[in-house]
């Protein structure tokens, strides 16, 4: 079965966990790219503040993963 995490500020987060959602706390650029390399293989849909989101290079690899980001 896929799983939903979730890459941000926990303070912007804190409620998709309460949906299940894997929330990992991360403020500065290295710690979103650690997070996002080290995600599991069965996680299939990733939420990302945006300031995560542009911490991350294009293109985002695995392709297959479903990203979205929440508005700030």
């Amino acid at each position: 079965m896929s799983r939903v995490a979730a890459l941000g500020s926990w303070t912007e987060l804190a409620g998709y966990a309460l949906a299940g959602v894997e929330v990992v706390d991360v403020r500065d650029p290295e710690s979103v790219r650690r997070a996002w390399e080290g995600l599991a293989d069965d996680v299939a849909v990733v939420i990302l503040t945006a300031e995560a989101r542009r911490s991350l290079p294009e293109p985002l690899l695995p392709l297959d993963r479903l990203r979205v980001v929440v508005p700030a």
